[in-house]
């Protein structure tokens, strides 16, 4: 991350910070649960400098606002707010996909357990919302909050969804790409597509061009998780902190796979579905799976797709706010999410 968002990040910090302040010391451990989830804090609750985020929501979000002529600053609680709602989202996915780890570390369920960690995880959902209300204690119009809130509840609501489709499509035979996209839609793209867009909104107004940044962050979320299905399978393990092939072995229905079942059964060739129904794959299943997966197009399928929604997302950008340094930081920012550096 260049040096010159740093101010950004930092801002953002240090108001998640304010939010986690525990208000009394009989629950100091759910919020140092929080931070520790954070990479603020070890597993006693002591401060330490852990493995953490990016921060590309929030900075979506205030980046966009800089662009159509606001005051960064003014965005922080919604900014700090944003990052809060996906860290909540984080910590039920791994309770919901049993990943023992996040960020190298263990899950905050693997550390307190499952009853514990739901309720470390509403937490923060909660003190997300109550984040954003700080907007109105700055002087921020009333109608700016509230139409910032709602985008963040119904996003809140499209993540569910997506998550909901996702579980759903471990268990069913078939899964079309039209469901696929519609699950990354939601479980992806929408939280990116509302940090942009309130973003503007907070720095242009109701009338402002907010539509169009919601579509470039929906954009290069679609773009974003489609880069993450190609490195899922042919991801460098030291780069990915996965395993070599990691969504094969998982037999998960990613664009790759499923763009290969569409194709291949297109062919009458089943040798792919076949290995995609086994309970378990050995290496000699997965590599197999591989071949039929490069055979099928599915990984040049796939960057296309990510290319294509990437300009789509430049293009929502470049037509909404003239050039300017914000609007530069947020293309950048952009293309490093999707693994270009310019």
């Amino acid at each position: 991350m260049g040096t010159q968002l740093e101010p950004y990040v930092a801002a953002v910090e240090a108001a998640m910070l304010d939010a986690l302040q525990a208000p009394s010391p009989e629950v100091e451990p759910l919020y140092g649960a929080m931070r520790y989830h954070l990479g603020w804090a070890d597993d006693h609750f002591r401060p330490v400098r852990a493995p953490r985020g990016k921060r590309v929501r929030p900075l979506f979000c205030l980046l966009s606002c800089q662009a159509v002529g606001g005051d960064w600053r003014a965005a922080v609680p919604l900014a700090a707010g944003l990052e809060l709602v996906h860290n909540f989202s984080l910590i039920h996915d791994d309770i919901e996909d049993k990943s023992a780890l996040r960020r190298h570390r263990p899950a905050v369920w693997a550390q307190w357990g499952v009853p514990q960690a739901i309720n470390i995880g509403d937490a923060m959902f909660s003190l997300a919302r109550l984040t954003v209300h700080w907007l109105a204690a700055q002087g921020t119009p009333a109608e700016i909050v509230l139409a910032a809130l709602q985008r963040l509840e119904e996003t809140s609501l499209a993540l569910c969804r997506g998550q909901y489709l996702d579980m759903a499509f471990e268990t069913q035979a078939e899964v079309s790409l039209a469901r696929y996209l519609e699950m990354i839609d939601g479980k992806t793209a929408a939280l990116l597509a509302c940090a942009a867009e309130t973003g503007a909104l907070l720095g242009a107004g109701l009338a402002g061009p907010h539509a169009s940044f919601r579509r470039f962050g929906r954009e290069l979320g679609l773009a974003f998780q489609i880069v993450d299905d190609l490195l899922g399978i042919w991801g460098e393990p030291a780069i990915t902190g996965k395993p070599a092939a990691a969504d094969v072995r998982s037999r998960k229905k990613t664009l790759p796979i499923l763009h290969a079942l569409q194709v291949l059964g297109a062919r009458g060739e089943g040798e792919l579905a076949r290995l995609m129904a086994q309970p378990a794959l050995d290496e000699g299943d997965v590599a197999a799976a591989i071949r039929c997966i490069e055979a099928a197009g599915a990984r040049e399928h796939a960057a296309a797709m990510a290319e294509q929604h990437t300009q789509q997302g430049l293009a929502a950008l470049e037509q909404a706010v003239p050039p300017s340094p914000a609007r530069r930081a947020l293309r950048d920012l952009a293309l490093r999410l999707v693994g270009r550096d310019r």
